[in-house]
């Protein structure tokens, strides 16, 4: 085997997580009885019935778990290459890209700063420092959309809380995978996204077209709700991405296409091939429109609220955009695991099996009633003194309390519904 063999860039940006869904739909009947309430709570918002509650950017922790084969080296990729990537992220789903400019004078208005941003966990679930980056060895040459890389069991890393870090694995594909993700409503001890190393970051291994750190935006995307720009209908015209204003077009495009590309009799200005959620290389996607952001504050505001609601991995204010694109410190915190190249396995980390549950609310069991009790525990903090020295429901503290009495409110019953529907969970192919 030769380092060649395993990290030849694919020739086609391809995108696993419509596989995975369609998988959970066929397999599971709870995650179809979420999924159709993940939806009916998006078509809300995409109908103006809902608002969104947040006016602030919400910080994502992040866990980047770089498994990687000591046969090849290089992926096991270096600090810069991970702090790229978030980078990367943290331009895109704020509208700060440097090629926003780009963007056709069409669409311009309809560009999005979702307020969402990104930062490398501070602290592990054990409360320990961290740099956010987890190191894994693994006999395995490639990887494939089955979650085998979510698991130390079958040769990649297990996750950290799911409804606490956003878990993104890094690794070697195979079949031409650039990445996937699973939407919300999945399966807890899989939950996060998966991208192949070569495209992953901006520096280290990122190989073009897909340097750019984009793959990462598009399935993170994914992550939060957000479908195919083109609806994957095999090109039928006949479904779309449930967003208003991204125009309904044939299938996916590649590469970088030149303005405007009709289809679907979607003139004159035809496909928005600019948008993250189409299949273009990474130096021809630019943006999320209004629409896409309206999507993600449904996910978060429900399906995802426990990163509204609670912040513990992060011990500091998300630094700035700049800082952001900086190299890491000399004398930061040690990594949990080897420096890039090493082969030593990581310290050992809590595995879902060993994670503490909390307690369900009243009336609600399962896996839905941990979302439902760590809702309604971030809901009851008691209020901290204002700037005038007193507790009250005036000011900042109390309106973050009232946003998440209300969000826990939402969710709970909406968790009771999907217990409703289900009647007895998962029953598979049911």
């Amino acid at each position: 085997m030769t380092e060649s063999d395993l990290s030849q860039p694919p020739t086609r940006d391809l995108c696993g997580t419509m596989l995975v869904h369609r998988r959970l739909l066929n397999e599971s009947t709870t995650y179809r009885s979420r999924r159709a309430v993940i939806e009916n709570r998006a078509l809300q918002y995409e109908r103006g019935r809902r608002s969104p509650a947040r006016t602030d950017v919400v910080t994502i922790p992040v866990v980047v778990h770089v498994v990687h084969n000591p046969a090849v080296p290089a992926q096991n990729i270096g600090d810069d290459q991970v702090h790229s990537q978030i980078a990367v992220l943290n331009r895109d789903f704020r509208a700060a890209n440097p090629d926003l400019d780009k963007v056709p004078e069409v669409w311009r208005p309809l560009v999005a700063d979702a307020r969402i941003e990104f930062r490398l966990a501070a602290l592990d679930p054990e409360g320990e420092p961290t740099d956010g980056i987890v190191r894994v060895p693994t006999g395995r040459t490639s990887f494939g959309f089955d979650d085998a890389v979510k698991s130390s069991a079958s040769g990649g890393s297990d996750p950290w809380p799911t409804d606490e870090y956003l878990n993104v694995w890094v690794c070697q594909l195979g079949g031409g995978l650039l990445g996937y993700a699973q939407f919300p409503g999945g399966p807890p001890q899989t939950d996060g996204v998966v991208i192949l190393h070569s495209a992953f970051g901006t520096t280290g291994t990122a190989a073009p077209p897909f340097d750019g750190g984009r793959t990462a935006t598009h399935e993170i995307g994914h992550w939060l709700d957000l479908y195919h720009i083109w609806g994957d209908d095999d090109g039928a015209c006949s479904s779309d991405d449930k967003v208003a204003d991204t125009p309904n077009q044939a299938d996916a495009n590649t590469g970088s296409p030149v303005f405007p590309h009709v289809s679907c009799g979607n003139g004159p200005h035809g496909d928005m091939f600019v948008n993250y959620m189409d299949y273009t290389d990474d130096a021809a996607m630019f943006m999320f429109t209004r629409g896409q952001s309206k999507r993600m504050d449904a996910c978060l505001e429900g399906a995802r609220a426990s990163f509204l609601v609670a912040s513990g991995a992060l011990t500091a204010p998300s630094p700035s955009l700049s800082a952001l694109s900086a190299p890491p410190a000399a004398g930061g915190p040690v990594r949990n695991g080897t420096a890039p190249g090493g082969i030593t396995q990581q310290a050992a980390m809590p595995g879902p099996a060993h994670w503490p549950a909390p307690a369900a609310a009243p009336g609600v069991t399962g896996t839905a009633g941990t979302a439902g009790a760590a809702a309604t525990d971030a809901a009851t903090v008691p209020a901290q003194p204002g700037p005038d020295g007193h507790a009250g429901p005036d000011g900042e503290v109390g309106r973050l309390l009232r946003d998440s009495e209300r969000l826990a409110a939402e969710v709970l019953k909406e968790i009771r519904t999907v217990i409703n529907m289900v009647g007895g969970g998962d029953r598979p192919g049911g």
